[in-house]
């Protein structure tokens, strides 16, 4: 039996209550329980890495050696092209430290116009990194791309949802409803890998 699955629950290193929804009925059909990294009273680590690989594994590493169980971290962004990836692994650092997305969105939209940027495609990237206590760690990945379009629009989802237009949809992340975005987000390709990797194709 694969080392992740001789258990039925994960600790999900995140404090972020809109990933942990989604990542709970993702990993549900397959039996797991969830358990959020705040329940446990365990510390958000610094996200020290330049790279959502390496932060993502710095997460799930560190909820694995505080809880001795296997432990699932994310790590993900919004990545303009016309920004040169930004803001990217900072993605969450530009909502400031309230996680005011609504100030965020606005200074991706600053920045747009303030390069006079007509070109507003996107990438959502994701990279989930999957913790054992004993050491063994895995990564998995996963993008969806997209263009930005303002104002905002919606009231689902969470984070850039609101003024990200997933390619050949003409509605944004936050226009759809959490099954309708699970199929397409770059959240549950990552996954998906996982999945067949974990759990079998």
């Amino acid at each position: 039996m694969n080392v992740f699955t001789r258990t039925d629950s994960w600790v999900l290193a995140s404090h972020n209550p809109g990933k942990i929804k989604e990542l709970d009925a993702l990993l549900t059909p397959h039996g797991l329980t969830v358990i959020g990294a705040g329940a446990l009273g365990l510390p958000e680590p610094e996200e020290t890495e330049t790279s959502f690989s390496g932060n993502a594994r710095l997460k799930a590493e560190a909820a694995a050696r505080a809880s001795g169980r296997v432990s699932l971290a994310d790590d993900s962004g919004l990545a303009v092209d016309a920004l040169g990836g930004a803001p990217g692994v900072y993605s969450a650092r530009w909502a400031g430290p309230g996680k005011d997305f609504t100030a965020a969105m606005e200074r991706v939209r600053a920045e747009l116009e303030a390069k006079g940027a007509h070109d507003h495609t996107a990438r959502f990237i994701c990279v989930l990194a999957l913790a054992h206590p004993d050491g063994e760690t895995r990564l998995y990945e996963g993008e969806v791309r997209g263009t930005l379009t303002f104002p905002p629009r919606g009231e689902h989802g969470f984070g850039y949802d609101p003024i990200f237009l997933p390619e050949g949809h003409d509605r944004t992340f936050a226009e759809m409803d959490a099954s309708a975005k699970r199929a397409l987000s770059h959240r549950a390709r990552a996954f998906a890998a996982m999945t067949d990797d974990v759990f079998g194709a």
